[in-house]
């Protein structure tokens, strides 16, 4: 790891074959597999399904169709005031320096973060095209968060306020909030859930 020093979440890896399959991948389905997997008695612990990344590519697919679609938008689109976002950008040194929780507490207070963003984006835009967009993104942050308390991560609390929170940034504009939301999925999410404990189970 001597090598790696920054980690761009803007960094764009390919997803061969997936566009074709992404519609086609219901959010509640994957989540429900998740769900059986994690329950079912007498059995090894087996990978679960979100450790192979599907799940979490077609919620990238979606958040990329989302900022795809914000970019064709002439109004009713916009925020009605900053919001604040988790920084995307990864140090490897000051990343792999943090215990799993301490990795998936950041995770998790960006998801925090975001759903409060995307959620007043809602509330603030009349463009009905774009409403499933950012309705599916909302429901995608939650079902991410649903993931990881299921990979055994502490509860997470969130804060009274954003004021004083380590690690974020203000955005004004809604374009800049879905890029973050992309990004964010693509880096610390990614990374959270490759290196998770109980991904890293082998299957007997």
């Amino acid at each position: 790891m001597a090598n790696r020093r920054t980690f761009w979440a803007n960094y764009e890896e390919p997803v061969r074959g997936y566009a074709d399959t992404a519609m086609e991948f219901p959010r509640l389905f994957a989540l429900l597999l998740l769900v059986l997997e994690w329950t079912r008695p007498g059995l090894p612990s087996p990978l679960r399904p979100i450790c192979d990344l599907r799940v979490l590519n077609h919620f990238i697919q979606e958040a990329r169709d989302a900022e795809v679609a914000m970019k064709s938008c002439r109004e009713g689109c916009g925020l009605t005031e900053p919001v604040s976002v988790p920084q995307t950008t990864v140090n490897f040194d000051d990343w792999e320096k943090k215990n799993a929780m301490e990795q998936a507490q950041e995770v998790q207070t960006g998801l925090w973060l975001l759903q409060q963003a995307l959620s007043l984006l809602r509330t603030s835009m009349t463009n009905s095209e774009l409403n499933s967009h950012i309705d599916n993104s909302i429901r995608n942050v939650h079902s991410i968060t649903a993931v990881l308390r299921s990979l055994n991560f502490q509860e997470y609390t969130p804060p009274a306020s954003t004021g004083g929170l380590e690690g974020t940034w203000r955005v004004s504009t809604a374009a800049e909030l879905l890029q973050v939301h992309l990004n964010f999925l693509r880096g610390k999410v990614r990374l959270l859930l490759l290196d998770a404990q109980a991904c890293q189970q082998d299957v007997s």
